[in-house]
């Protein structure tokens, strides 16, 4: 197996080494693990793509790259140049310092790679690491994701529902805020919408009188409903949330068009 490994964290991230080792253990010694991730952080990009711009790669090994881009671009720069004629059979993107859960899944660049990876009809998987109280005191905050990420994609590359419409399938993974041995076990969930947590922009006076802002997140240890992403993750279980790029309200198509017919002269 040809596995394909990128992030939003960078090309240093500690994260980034989880996901490798998760995917060696994976492709076996017979497969093949590449890396193209950011030359820097790009967390909350989303699925931001340089369309405006070209992007710089480097070669950092035979298949260690890092790339001036966001992570879709790396994911992009993968496909279209350095995996053209070798393409990957499964992309990871991660592992996440801290969680994608919930609203978050909105910005993350770490999910933003997998959209890209799915479009492309490759086998896609985010993986993410809930920080907090339970993290804080492991040599190894990413102990969840490292002993239970191998089984996981495992599990879903044998189980898992792939290409059941245009759009695709592709998963997003969060391991919850504790020690590996406290993991309850693993949910499927449905993004979760956390009460009243929104990012926003705070005022920063700078020494030069201008008028600078901090974007930040609130509140990552409200829970979002039962059998949600985020409920899970506080509840010291894996999420797994199957994910589309198809943004359409379904549920909301027939309605509406009852509303207008009905508005009709």
């Amino acid at each position: 197996m040809r596995i394909l490994i990128t992030n939003d964290d960078g090309i240093h991230a500690p994260g980034l080494v989880v996901a490798e080792d998760i995917a060696r253990e994976i492709a076996g010694p017979a497969g093949e693990v590449w890396v193209v991730a950011p030359m820097a952080e790009n967390s909350g990009v989303g699925h931001c793509i340089s369309y405006t711009k070209p992007v710089r790669s480097e070669k950092l090994g035979d298949t260690r790259f890092s790339v001036d881009g966001t992570p879709a671009d790396c994911v992009l720069v993968a496909l279209g140049g350095l995996m053209r004629d070798t393409p990957p059979d499964l992309i990871l993107s991660g592992v996440n310092a801290g969680n994608n859960s919930a609203e978050n899944t909105l910005y993350s660049g770490t999910v933003g790679a997998t959209i890209e990876g799915v479009l492309h009809g490759i086998r896609s998987i985010a993986l993410s690491q809930y920080f907090g109280p339970g993290t804080q005191s492991l040599d190894d905050m990413f102990e969840v994701a490292r002993a239970h990420g191998p089984g996981l994609v495992a599990r879903l590359l044998e189980r898992g529902i792939w290409h059941d419409d245009p759009y695709g399938i592709f998963y997003n993974v969060n391991f919850p805020p504790c020690s590996a041995a406290r993991v309850a076990g693993t949910d499927i969930t449905v993004q979760g919408r956390r009460p009243d947590v929104n990012f926003t922009a705070t005022p920063y006076d700078a020494p030069n009188r201008r008028k600078y802002y901090w974007i930040h997140g609130q509140g990552q240890h409200v829970a979002s409903a039962p059998g949600s992403d985020a409920h899970a993750n506080l509840d010291n279980r894996i999420s797994v949330t199957p994910c589309r790029a198809d943004l359409t309200a379904h549920d909301m198509v027939a309605r509406l068009g009852d509303l207008f017919a009905e508005g009709a002269g």
